[in-house]
């Protein structure tokens, strides 16, 4: 199976406190939150694209950029959708756009890149090894 545009996956949730703008830090409202509808986004386009990678490959996110259009209550179900449309090389644009039980709540466009793991995290542990030590708090 190769990478195409028009697949899709959906990612879905219900809205609780864990998931609020209150408790994730975004702001001070239980309502659900920017941050939590971008990583639901997010796990739809990782999942629409996951069965047609190679076996130790995977996608990271690269950009994002997205309107939460409307806001949605605590004990509300939330699906977030999303779809390829465009291929350029190693790089994944996907539309995203998230609904509660009344309708729209989050439009936009996402990009993902595939990545070889074991590269990936050699370069990202790399970083620690060049000189860059982690504050004591960090850790």
């Amino acid at each position: 199976m190769e990478i195409a545009v028009g697949m899709s996956a959906t990612a879905e949730t219900t809205v609780k406190h864990d998931n609020t703008a209150l408790a994730v830090g975004s702001g001070t409202l239980e309502v659900f939150a920017t941050p939590m509808m971008i990583s639901l986004m997010e796990q739809a386009a990782w999942r629409a694209v996951a069965p047609a990678l190679e076996p130790g490959q995977s996608t990271v996110g690269i950009q994002m950029t997205v309107s939460h259009l409307d806001a949605t209550p605590l004990g509300m179900k939330v699906r977030a959708e999303a779809n390829v449309i465009a291929l350029e090389g190693r790089k994944i644009t996907f539309a995203v756009r998230a609904f509660d039980e009344k309708g729209l709540i989050g439009d936009g466009r996402h990009e993902r890149f595939i990545v070889t793991d074991d590269r990936f995290m050699k370069k990202c542990t790399d970083k620690r090894k060049n000189g860059t030590e982690p504050d004591e708090e960090e850790e």
